[in-house]
């Protein structure tokens, strides 16, 4: 006969264990921002010495995606592509500090005076009438 169940039931795991490993984890946007797109290191990056360990000998090198490519060709079609678009679209955005994340916390520095005793009064009393 044939299979009575459903195939690939464990999906959701499989999901989990896909987003988790950092097998192929490149640079975040924020290091990419603050450094690679300076124009000295960019031009270090662009022009790297002949290195037997990497793909193309390091030769073809994507400054934006932080990936390594074999040929030029390869280089070329990846710039044209949508995957190399949407990551210079979000490159343009400015990158999320330390400082924007702890306001959003609620951590941040009281920008305001506290209020004083004599206007928590005034509160009760106009809410009282």
């Amino acid at each position: 006969m044939g299979r009575l169940r459903r195939s690939r039931v464990h999906n959701a795991r499989r999901d989990v264990h896909r987003a988790a490993r950092t097998r192929v984890r490149t640079r975040d946007l924020d290091q990419i921002q603050l450094l690679d797109l300076d124009p000295k290191r960019r031009a270090e990056l662009e022009a790297q010495p002949l290195d037997f360990e990497k793909p193309g000998l390091a030769q073809h090198y994507c400054v934006e995606c932080a990936k390594y490519y074999e040929t030029d060709a390869a280089l070329t079609s990846h710039w044209r592509s949508k995957v190399h678009k949407r990551r210079c679209k979000q490159l343009k955005e400015p990158a999320y500090t330390i400082e924007e994340s702890e306001r959003a916390a609620g951590l941040g520095r009281a920008e305001r005076k506290p209020p004083t005793v004599a206007a928590v009064m005034e509160d009760v009393v106009l809410a009282a009438t």
